[in-house]
């Protein structure tokens, strides 16, 4: 094993804050991807990507080339993205009804798809769309066809809830979103990979992987 495989604890840091989060995700988007970015904290990994990389951001309310969130001058109250939050477009960006947004989830034309998440299991089930509380929203909108049909899925996420909850978990407690489908978590606390099963830790911030054992009640490796 050499210095650049194993695992990297930062423990003279604070935990990721939720730029440093959607920086460290858009590190990992592979140039010329195809990428939709889920609803909520994921949205924020637009503003980190490198404009020279070639990815290409796709939302499923009809939109190819979108940019980051718009500023200023630059909102347009019809530009928008699945959120409903405004988005600049790049050079190039088109646009098309969300049927055809749907079919390119669906035929498994995006490359990679950035969710939040209620929950994870180390194999890779994932839980994202309702906590079953009355005032939960009503359908899970396009989460299972991105789910099932992106050829990757990233996670990002607190590692645990406000109260102390571990959102990386033994088995999903809420309705499940899909059954072994994401690939990474990126969390606050750690970077996780999810290799057949097993909980692979590849960084942490303010914390130790023997703190984080500590924590949850899931097996987790190191590189």
């Amino acid at each position: 094993m050499t210095a650049e495989d194993r695992t990297v604890e930062n423990v003279d840091r604070p935990p990721l804050d939720s730029r440093e989060l959607a920086a460290r995700v858009a590190r990992d988007v592979a140039p010329g991807s195809y990428v939709n970015l889920g609803i909520g904290l994921p949205t924020k990994v637009a503003d980190f990507l490198d404009e020279d990389a070639g990815v290409t951001l796709h939302t499923e309310n009809g939109m190819l080339g979108m940019g980051p969130y718009a500023q200023g001058d630059q909102i347009d109250p019809e530009l928008i993205n699945a959120g409903k939050i405004p988005v600049t477009e790049l050079l190039g960006a088109s646009y098309f009804h969300h049927a055809d947004a749907f079919a390119m989830m669906r035929g498994g034309h995006i490359d990679l798809c950035v969710m939040g998440a209620y929950q994870v299991t180390a194999g890779g089930d994932l839980a994202n769309w309702s906590t079953g509380q009355p005032d939960a929203i009503p359908a899970v909108g396009g989460a299972m066809d991105l789910a099932v049909g992106a050829k990757a899925i990233f996670v990002m996420m607190d590692l645990f809830t406000k109260d102390g909850q571990a959102k990386l978990v033994p088995s999903c407690t809420y309705p499940l979103t899909g059954v072994a489908c994401v690939d990474r978590i990126y969390s606050d606390l750690a970077v996780i990979d999810l290799d057949n099963g097993r909980a692979v830790v590849w960084e942490t911030y303010g914390i130790s992987v023997d703190e984080l054992r500590s924590r949850l009640d899931v097996p987790l490796s190191v590189r």
